[in-house]
């Protein structure tokens, strides 16, 4: 089993300090003090490295200069904080400042060759790389219907990404009878050793038929062509046993913290 100090070393050391040095495709990034503010997605994103540096009334001060950067954008911003930060009061602060917090995850890490094999998918069911405009369109209607989210609003995030993607990301989806039944992402960590699983969305009527596990395995080789070193997941309740029983191994948790201009 892989050592999980080990692993969150380096989750912190490569993948932390990416998200306060790079934008996702189409998003553009910068900074206020400790923190980097994504605009230009579905809505605002906000992180900072495990360990702010600030504490007290400085850091009252830090959380209110991001609620008054998204209130003139009028734009609602998730707020990612990780179970090991410091101040470990901060989930606290943002709390008192008007922030909601979300469903907590945990975050999971596997050294690729670490990675368990699964068995294929049944024969009904094609796992393949999704692209182009209408692939794009119909992950959208799927998460929409998985997730509740605003198709038009997905839909355009997914192409504006895609047009600015630079080969860091890619779909993976489940098909049967010419419908979507399943989908996911690999996205790339630049300058790192890691990519990361996400958007993992499937249709209610389809799940418990091996269809996480067979997107994983999919990612994995995908992940294996472009020189992977590690794979990180943000993982639900539900996912995490399928996740450890592949190899995975928990490091620590994470949860959005969500401000909007609408709770004022």
């Amino acid at each position: 089993m892989p050592d999980a100090a080990r692993l969150l070393a380096a989750y912190d050391r490569e993948v932390r300090q990416a998200e306060l040095t790079q934008a996702e495709p189409g998003q553009q990034l910068t900074l206020d003090g400790p923190l980097a503010r994504l605009t230009g997605g579905r809505r605002g994103f906000v992180s900072g490295p495990p360990d702010l540096g600030v504490t007290g009334a400085a850091l009252d001060e830090l959380i209110a200069r991001q609620r008054a950067f998204f209130a003139a954008r009028g734009e609602e911003f998730e707020w990612k904080t990780r179970g090991h930060d410091r101040p470990a009061d901060l989930p606290e602060r943002l709390l008192a400042a008007g922030f909601a917090p979300e469903e907590t995850e945990t975050v999971l890490i596997a050294p690729l060759d670490d990675v368990a094999a699964s068995a294929p998918p049944s024969a009904d069911i094609v796992v393949r790389e999704a692209g182009g405009h209408d692939d794009l369109l119909r992950i959208a209607t799927l998460s929409a219907t998985v997730f509740g989210h605003d198709e038009a609003a997905v839909a355009a995030d997914l192409l504006a990404r895609a047009r600015a993607d630079s080969g860091t990301t890619t779909h993976v989806v489940a098909e049967a009878d010419g419908r979507f039944v399943a989908a996911s992402r690999l996205e790339l960590v630049p300058g790192t050793g890691f990519a990361g699983l996400w958007g993992g969305a499937t249709l209610p009527e389809w799940r418990g038929r091996g269809l996480y596990r067979a997107l994983v395995a999919h990612r994995v080789g995908a992940a294996r062509a472009r020189g992977v070193d590690y794979l990180q997941v943000d993982a639900l309740p539900t996912s995490r046993p399928i996740l450890e029983r592949l190899g995975f191994t928990a490091v620590t948790e994470t949860t959005p913290y969500v401000w909007s201009p609408l709770s004022r």
